[in-house]
Order: C-alpha cells, then structure tokens, then sequence
C-alpha cells in the first residue's frame, strides 16, 4: 500500500482474538544508535520494522556502523531482528552525501545529538513533511555545548559542524522525551557533566537503554545527569511491542460491543502507559498482566480489554506528555460509541508533528460525521455513530488509523487517502485490522 493509497475500512460486528503489535518504534530508535556507538555487536530481536526505524538504520550505515537484517521465529522477536557492530564513542565517520531520515523526527533530532560531537559536517535531510518540522529546541542547547548548525527558519535539512562538547545543564521549555535524548546524547561525548531538568517527565526510553548499554546516569525526580566519556557495550535484547500501535487495538475494543481483545508482548513501561487510565475513565475493562523479566530494562506483558461501559472523558494538560502520540487513537474512541465526547487541552505539541494533527485530526473526523471544536492546545470531539465519509491523512500514520479504527463502527462506506502512511511504523495494520473483522 502506497503512501497515497485509499484504505477502504471493513465494518466489525463482534470483535474477539489476540493481536500482536511490532516492535516499539521509541526504543528501536534508541537501541541501534546506542549499538552503534557502543563497542561491540549488539542483537536487537524484534526491532520495529516501519519505514522510520528502517530510515534509522540506513542513517548508522551511512556513519560506519554496520548492520545486518534477518527474520526470525525466535518468541517475542516479532520475526525481526538486528544486529549491529558498534563504531564505538566518537567512530563514526564522515558520510558522502548527506544522511536521509525520512519522514522520522526522532532520527534526526537524535542524530543530531551524536553528531555534534564528531569532527566532521553532517548534513541531514528528510522528506517534504520533515522539512516542516521544527528543529530550533535541538540546534539550542547543542549550539551551548559547542556544536555549530545550519538550518533555513530552523528546519531541515540541517548542517551539523561537529566538534568538542562540554556538558551543560538544560531544561527544555516544553517537555519532549526526543530532546532530552539528543542532549544526553551528546553529553555522552561531552567534558564533565550534562544535565538536563525537565519541567514534566517524560517517557524514559533513553536513560534505560543508555543504563542497558553500561551507562551510569544519577537520576533524580526532575533530573538526570550523565558523565561524558563513558564507552558503552553491545547487548542482546528483545524489543517488546509498540504500546502506541496497542493502543489502536485497544480502543476499538473499548468502542465495539461485547468486544474482547488481547494483546501480547506489549510494552509496559511505567512512564509510557498513561493512556491505559484514561481509556478506564472512557468505560473500558483493561487486565494487565507483566511478564517475570524484563528486557534490557523495558517491562512488557499482555493487556486484555473488554467493552463495557463507554462515557465521556478528558486529557488533561499534565497528561498530554506521557501520551503525546496515543492522542489521535483516543480521539476515535469518541467518535464510535453515542453519547461520548473527549477533550483534550495542553497539546499544542500537536501541531508540529508529522502533520499539524490537531488541524488535521478535525478535519478528517468532520469528514466522517463527528462533531469536532478545535482550540489552540486541543479539541473537543464526540459522534457515534458516524455517516462515514473520506478522511484524509495527510501523510500522518497516526491519523490513518485513528480514521481506520472510528471508521468500524460507521453507518457508511469509510474510506481513507492517505492510508499507506500507516508504513511508517504500522505496515500491517490494515491487514490486522482485516483479520480481525473475519473473526
């Protein structure tokens, strides 16, 4: 399915069965540049195998490291699997051309914060969406510890003139797990210590892969710190599955009648499942159950949920950073069942992901028949049950399958532009999303 692809959505009279997710796309990211930076081979099962995290790849294979690309039966590998022998600190070597990230703001942003400690120019680029993004909240706190950047009104393509790091202390002005990641990054390389303070926490992906990878880090409530010069080593892991793409699953079970669904190998990490509480509000009966060990640091288990008894909620502003990306996967709980409606403020980080998915969220499910009223951080949008209609996408994976999900449940015909999207980091979901419904 391309990426401009019309996803025509089957309609789900019961819902019953075990799904399991690729992948976790955040950790995948985080996993293959710190084993190419690592000294070593490292082994990463299950590794996430949407266009993102592949761009990821192709990018650490452009600076040196080198990668190679197996399936495998092996359990909780979601028959995926990488192996990477690391650079090593500071390894990497100059790349000819300039390094391409795609559609992925995570590869570039983090990138970004390992090459600015390497003596050499880096150019990255991405696709048109990319080039949209913006990059100042990264080009600021790596411009204070020395490096040099290039970038048209702050976006892609960026220049990046490597050079020596000293560590600094930083606290972002909007919460972002992708720029704490690229400034402890860099402070891997950095002289002394770096720092940075967060105003709200955000998922930890990155301080338990870099303690996976031997990096001691001193952690605190607001905080984390880490001492630049620390080598890392290669690990074997298995990725557990993405929660963002479980989510899907799991609110078209709390929207469907007598539905039943469980999800395995899913990842539980504590700081990423926010989403789990809010769809309780929403009605849903959700059963989690953790596996005995954990993954390199990263907890995973099953999750079980059961249609009950669906109502009105709301995400509040100091929720909105643990469930940033699960938000266009609960805005179609709401417009599934009558007599639900969800709000949402604070989430003006919206508006500058893949696409502005607050603008383009709206649209989409007015297309369907919901009722959406758009503010400047968030919106307020109920339905159920929907005429149906032809959302676009606009290129954002998310929204395609958010659009997907609410469109089970329409009185019409669904259709969806934009629906191969969905390969950035979901590429079987319409194939799922069909097996379900002959279920």
């Amino acid at each position: 399915m391309s990426a401009t692809s019309i996803g025509v959505v089957p309609r789900l009279s019961r819902l019953a069965g075990t799904v399991r997710v690729p992948g976790d796309k955040s950790i995948s990211h985080r996993y293959a540049m710190l084993a190419a930076i690592a000294d070593g081979v490292s082994r990463l099962d299950g590794y996430a195998p949407g266009a993102d995290c592949a761009a990821t790849l192709a990018c650490l294979e452009r600076l040196g490291a080198r990668v190679e690309r197996a399936t495998t039966t092996a359990v909780g590998s979601a028959d995926r699997a990488v192996t990477i022998e690391g650079c090593g600190l500071r390894g990497f070597r100059a790349p000819a051309a300039p390094l391409d990230a795609a559609n992925s703001g995570t590869s570039m942003r983090l990138l970004a914060g390992l090459l600015a400690a390497h003596p050499f120019t880096t150019v990255i680029a991405g696709d048109e969406s990319l080039s949209r993004r913006p990059m100042r909240r990264i080009i600021d706190p790596l411009t204070r510890m020395g490096a040099g950047f290039d970038a048209i009104d702050d976006r892609p393509p960026l220049t990046i003139r490597g050079g020596d790091l000293r560590g600094i202390t930083f606290s972002p002005d909007v919460p972002s797990a992708q720029v704490k990641s690229a400034v402890l990054f860099a402070g891997l390389h950095a002289s002394g210590h770096t720092t940075v303070v967060e105003p709200t926490p955000t998922r930890d992906h990155t301080e338990r892969a870099l303690h996976a990878f031997g990096v001691r880090l001193n952690v605190t409530q607001r905080s984390i710190t880490v001492a630049g010069g620390q080598r890392l080593h290669g690990i074997d892991a298995v990725i557990p599955g993405d929660f963002s793409s479980a989510v899907f699953w799991l609110v078209l079970a709390a929207g469907t009648p007598d539905a039943d669904v469980l999800i395995t190998d899913v990842g539980l990490n504590p700081s990423r499942i926010g989403a789990l509480d809010v769809l309780r509000r929403a009605g849903a009966r959700i059963d989690v159950a953790h596996a005995a060990d954990e993954s390199a640091g990263e907890p995973f288990g099953s999750l079980r949920v059961r249609f009950d008894n669906p109502r009105p909620f709301e995400v509040v502003p100091s929720e909105v950073p643990s469930m940033i990306d699960e938000i266009p996967a609960l805005a179609a709980l709401a417009a599934m069942q009558p007599g639900v409606s969800m709000t949402v403020r604070g989430a003006s980080e919206l508006r500058v992901k893949e696409s502005d998915r607050i603008a383009r969220l709206a649209e989409g499910f007015r297309a369907l028949g919901a009722r959406v009223v758009e503010y400047p951080d968030g919106f307020t949008i109920e339905g159920g049950p929907l005429p149906g209609g032809n959302p676009d996408a606009a290129g954002d994976h998310r929204l395609a399958m958010a659009f997907a999900i609410a469109g089970t449940r329409a009185v019409g015909r669904v259709a969806i532009a934009g629906a191969g999207a969905v390969a950035v980091s979901y590429p079987g979901f319409f194939d799922e999303l069909e097996r379900l419904a002959r279920s």
